[in-house]
């Protein structure tokens, strides 16, 4: 169970324990046990991994060592690029999945897996939806699997279910998932408003294996959801603008897969996808001010527009990737060489026709191309090299500006005793990332909501401060050194037991970094300066310390990971917003009753963060400690309960910026605070042809 498969940082199939990278891998039973509410609670043991959750957003946005927004962390679901991003006081980057339909999660951690594609300077997460195989057992037809989930703050359920089918030369799954969440409560048993949310989700997917060794897979995965973003009045804060909102995520991908062991030659996978992100908005209330002249006697102001208005946020982004693999020997040495580029073009609609949403998102399309170059060698039992360069290109089209832009990053990793119980390797590799529509092209004032202007911009509007285009920006370039030992133990106190662990030590050093620059005079009374740019910065630098750790015996399993994570801008010497606090991660179980029956205690203890830019909200430190426990009734039926935030701890996520010392309408008020203490508990029945059918989570289990 601890050796899972992963080709995340090579694209060759290894276990992930020899991976010569900061690799992770979340199983599907390690998903079943916690029941996770939202996708970051998968990732609470996964060091060097964070989220930027809001509780009136269903949408994840990951941030790995301290980078995120703007595709820094590619998402991949089931190799489909998820590059949503609607600028705002949030997250500049994010997507939606619901997690009954995640079959396993596998992360790299910085820009040494370049070669996924431009972009991915922080690191790759790469979703796995369920195919047939994950709910038929071995020599199974058909099956059919079914969950329902409940748990309390206030109220949520979930209901799922997946109905596949076998046969010789082709499998079949599909399913349907509904979600309902009611308004929840933090630590301090205050209720946050619009915290609610419903979603629908459906899958649908097949494998077509029309000869030996080529394999066709076609998917279609869908999303749904309905929410009111935005928070009301909460004193002594002001309140935002709350829309009803409906967003739809569409998926589809065709991939092709041609492997036979005796072919050394040719090992193909090839993909292509489209996925849509549509995004619309009614707003509803506007708690900040009363009737305006704007808006002809009703609520709103020139910024978020006016009740009754609408907006919409339309994202298509449709790429493909290709690889192939050769494999041979040359005296000791075990070569494998891999070849592929990927492209992926996004296009960005925006309409708002009285607010500002696309000033701060506009449209446009850019289009981004990559090829690359990898040999992986092994010298006997002694040595392993990786070796690999990516060639990066990108063309930007938008308000009649055009740039092209282009790149080589090389790689080079080298370890020792590859296959042996300790593992020592160094790396080097560099990232590329081109600026995005959003970075180059947001314009105009800032609008004053309908106060008095502070400034006047060049465009003869007034507003707090002015957006500035800048058409210079280059593109951002991280150069990651890293150091890392894998410990792979076997047999070590009894028979059958084992101990995994990866440790890294890691420094990030980010030119060129990407980060909105206030320019110009600086107002006192608004705390703003005159003009705001995305501009280059010279130099960040990120730099930490990484481990993961698990010991399994059998009747029991422990696992510590933690993370240490520093981030300046070098030419300032101030902390980075978006780097992580300190964390560490306990995690004990047991399995009784001939193994039916998992109970795990896991605490993570979080540090404070407090190096931050001026008028940015530290964060509290906390200790959130959750208890699961999962069930076997039979080999048919599970039954599982778990206990999140066991001590009812009051905290924030992340931190956030405060626009001026006097804005009744804090950030804080948007980055509402985590759940408190809540009770879930779930039942999933699987059932099939066969009476004696075992799934295979049962057999992975076992």
């Amino acid at each position: 169970m601890l050796d899972a498969i992963t080709i995340i940082a090579t694209k060759t199939e290894e276990l992930a324990i020899n991976a010569l990278a900061p690799v992770s891998v979340v199983r599907a039973d390690q998903i079943e046990l916690i029941q996770p509410k939202r996708i970051s609670e998968i990732f609470i043991a996964t060091p060097g991994v964070t989220f930027q959750d809001r509780a009136d957003e269903p949408a994840g946005a990951i941030n790995i060592r301290g980078l995120q927004d703007f595709g820094r962390v590619a998402v991949l679901i089931d190799g489909a690029r998820q590059n949503a991003q609607r600028t705002g006081h949030f997250a500049n980057g994010f997507f939606y999945l619901d997690k009954e339909m995640i079959a396993g999660v596998d992360v790299v951690r910085g820009p040494t897996a370049n070669i996924y594609g431009t972009g991915a300077i922080g690191g790759v997460v790469a979703f796995r939806t369920k195919e047939a195989s994950d709910i038929l057992a071995p020599n199974q037809r058909w099956a059919v699997e079914t969950n329902i989930a409940a748990g309390s703050n206030t109220a949520s359920g979930q209901i799922s279910a997946f109905a596949a089918a076998r046969q010789q030369n082709a499998d079949f799954i599909v399913g349907v998932s509904h979600r309902d969440q009611s308004n929840y409560k933090d630590g301090n048993k205050f209720l946050i408003a619009n915290s609610w949310q419903q979603v629908t989700s459906g899958l649908i997917k097949t494998n077509l294996m029309p000869a030996d060794g080529h394999k066709i897979t076609l998917g279609g995965l869908f999303y749904y959801s309905e929410y009111n973003f935005g928070q009301p009045p909460r004193p002594p804060a002001g309140g935002t603008s709350i829309y009803a909102t409906d967003t739809t995520n569409m998926t589809l991908n065709a991939r092709w897969r041609y492997e036979k062991p005796e072919d050394r030659l040719f090992n193909i996978d090839a993909n292509v996808y489209w996925n849509r992100t549509d995004t619309n908005q009614l707003k509803i209330a506007h708690t900040t001010t009363s009737a305006s002249a704007y808006c002809g006697g009703v609520p709103g102001n020139n910024i978020t527009g006016c009740i009754g208005d609408n907006r919409n946020f339309l994202l298509d982004t449709v790429g493909f990737d290709i690889n192939n693999t050769s494999r041979f020997d040359f005296g000791n040495w075990r070569n494998a060489i891999t070849i592929g580029g990927d492209f992926f073009t996004d296009s960005v609609e925006t309409t708002d026709p009285r607010g500002t949403g696309d000033l701060t998102t506009p449209g446009g399309r850019r289009s981004v191309f990559g090829a690359f170059v990898q040999w992986k060698a092994d010298y006997s039992n002694l040595l392993q090299v990786i070796a690999a360069g990516r060639y990066d290109a990108y063309h930007f089209n938008a308000g009649g500006f055009q740039n092209d832009q282009s790149r080589f990053s090389p790689k080079l990793t080298v370890g020792l005793w590859p296959n042996s119980q300790i593992t020592p390797y160094v790396s080097y590799a560099e990232g590329y990332r081109s600026p995005t529509l959003t970075e180059t092209l947001v314009v105009g004032a800032h609008p004053t909501g309908g106060g008095p202007g502070a400034f006047v911009c060049p465009d003869g509007n007034s507003g707090f401060f002015c957006f500035q285009q800048n058409f210079n920006l280059r593109p951002e370039v991280g150069k990651n050194k890293e150091i890392g030992i894998n410990f792979k133990f076997d047999n070590v106190y009894r028979p059958g037991d084992a101990f995994r662990a990866k440790l890294n030590v890691f420094r990030n050093d980010i030119s060129d970094f990407i980060e909105l620059t206030g320019t110009g005079a600086f107002n006192p009374i608004y705390q703003t300066f005159n003009f705001y740019q995305y501009q280059n910065i010279s130099d960040a630098r990120i730099q930490g310390v990484e481990l993961e750790s698990t010991y399994d015996a059998g009747d029991w399993f422990a696992g510590l990971a933690g993370q240490h994570q520093r981030g300046k801008n070098t030419a300032t010497n101030i902390g980075l917003a978006n780097i992580q606090p300190d964390k560490i991660v306990s995690t004990f179980g047991v399995r009784l009753l001939d193994r039916r029956l998992t109970a795990m205690v896991r605490w993570a203890a979080v540090a404070a963060k407090t190096d931050l830019p001026a008028n940015y909200t530290p964060t509290e430190s906390y200790n959130l400690v959750n208890l699961y426990i999962g069930y076997k009734l039979n080999e048919m039926a599970t039954l599982s309960f778990s206990v999140d935030n066991l001590l009812n701890e009051y905290y924030h996520q992340y931190p956030v910026v405060r626009t001026t010392p006097t804005d009744n309408q804090n950030d804080s008020l948007w980055a509402s605070a985590a759940p408190g203490i809540t009770f879930k508990g779930a039942l999933k029945v699987r059932f099939g042809d066969g009476v004696n059918a075992i799934s295979p989570a049962v057999l992975a289990a076992r």
